[in-house]
């Protein structure tokens, strides 16, 4: 029997102009849906991935960030905001997609998943990790 390991994905990209947003969430939902342990983790300018309000019409191209709101739904309820990250560019938590999840042991209550983390407390969660992918 195979032991679960711990992924964390690192977002460090803004969300467009790259691909490498968008295959992040992919490969994330992906490894959800075959019962892997995610997290996700959101510095510099990876911040901007969840940013409420994104419109990408003027830019010719989808809008992907709706489709984080269905981590919940896939279990991935660990989602980490570097502190650092968040005040050097001016925002706070409320700037950001309010993602959440239904806890099964508290009778389905809703739980925010994004976690503000400082980047001293990020460094160690990321070393509890088994596999860290950066993108």
């Amino acid at each position: 029997m195979s032991e679960t390991k711990n992924f964390m994905y690192l977002n460090r990209r803004a969300p467009y102009g790259t691909v490498y947003a968008w295959e992040s969430l992919e490969v994330v939902l992906i490894g959800a849906a075959f019962e892997q342990n995610v997290s996700l983790a959101f510095i510099g300018d990876g911040i901007y991935q969840l940013l409420k309000g994104q419109n990408t019409t003027e830019l010719g191209i989808k809008n992907f960030s709706p489709t984080y709101n269905a981590l919940g739904d896939y279990d991935v309820n660990k989602i980490y905001v570097e502190k650092e990250s968040l005040d050097a560019r001016g925002l706070t938590v409320a700037d950001l997609l309010p993602l959440v999840y239904e806890d099964a042991d508290e009778d389905y209550a809703e739980k925010d998943s994004i976690r503000v983390v400082t980047a001293a407390e990020l460094a160690e969660i990321i070393d509890q990790q088994d596999v860290v992918l950066s993108f």
